[in-house]
């Protein structure tokens, strides 16, 4: 009966020495990994400063001339005027970083661009804006330009921190099969002309649309409506560039986002009328 009486006591003494064992573990270890994550941070902030180092060195060589030392778009080089066939000059800016406004992003409208869609500008060029291709530098000092880009606003933390990473996704390219068929060409021409494409546009897509001489920038800068007649796309002439700039919009510019206005369908066949004005096979 005395050996019972103990056993209660006893318990309760081992239950204490073990809470009190665990305490002494938490206190000497929460504060090694707390220490290990800070490790961990630190050195990657040093990665990261190194990587944003060599992309100003490389931005400084490649793009200051054009974009300027502060990536406000004044850099020496100036306006650029381009003639066009149909006579018209387009005034071609630098494109201003500090703004974080980017026309060629495959996210949709308001949101920033991903860091595939910065490079992909960088490695391919903007051959219509003069804007020159730099596949032949190495990828790693490509990607660092990239890296030191987003340092010219605050905006790309604050997008990481509070954009929805879902209405943010890069919008989904899903080309239909009858794409550039005559019959969707007839449709594309009626949406174009319903939603009035042409006031700015022109009936023949040459840029030559009523509001065209109205048109400004984000920056208060006087724009003309591309003229489909003349070439190539700033972003590209495939199927898939075209439908990205109609569901996305080209933010900066007057040219607006039609996912809110017309269904998926409706913006594949305003494609197939684009192709055809710029006589472009699909």
């Amino acid at each position: 009966m005395e050996i019972k009486d103990m056993e209660g006591p006893e318990r309760t003494f081992r239950m204490k020495a073990l809470m009190l064992f665990a305490l002494i573990l938490s206190l000497i270890f929460i504060p090694l990994a707390h220490a290990e994550e800070e490790e961990y941070d630190d050195e990657y902030d040093k990665e990261y400063e190194a990587i944003v180092e060599a992309g100003r060195k490389a931005y400084g060589v490649r793009c200051e001339i054009c974009h300027g030392e502060k990536g406000d778009g004044k850099g020496l080089a100036g306006l650029i005027r381009r003639s066009e066939m149909s006579g018209r000059v387009q005034v071609i800016y630098p494109w201003d970083f500090t703004r974080a406004v980017f026309r060629f992003r495959s996210t949709p409208s308001g949101c920033m661009p991903k860091d595939e869609d910065l490079l992909n500008i960088i490695s391919n060029g903007i051959p219509i804006s003069l804007m020159p291709p730099h596949k032949h530098i190495p990828l790693e000092e490509r990607e660092s330009i990239v890296q030191y880009i987003k340092t010219f606003s605050d905006y790309w933390e604050e997008a990481e921190e509070y954009e929805d990473e879902e209405e943010c996704a890069p919008i989904k390219v899903d080309k239909p099969e009858w794409v550039g068929t005559t019959a969707s060409v007839i449709r594309g021409k009626h949406i174009y002309e319903s939603m009035k494409c042409w006031e700015c546009h022109g009936h023949t897509g040459t840029g030559d649309g009523p509001k065209a001489p109205e048109l400004k920038d984000d920056w208060g800068r006087t724009m003309l409506p591309f003229d489909f007649t003349s070439g190539e796309l700033k972003r590209g002439s495939s199927p898939e560039n075209v439908y990205i700039t109609f569901s996305g919009g080209l933010d900066g510019t007057g040219m607006p986002s039609y996912s809110d206005f017309l269904k998926e369908e409706e913006r594949w066949h305003l494609v197939s009328y684009t192709l055809k004005l710029m006589e472009k096979k699909h």
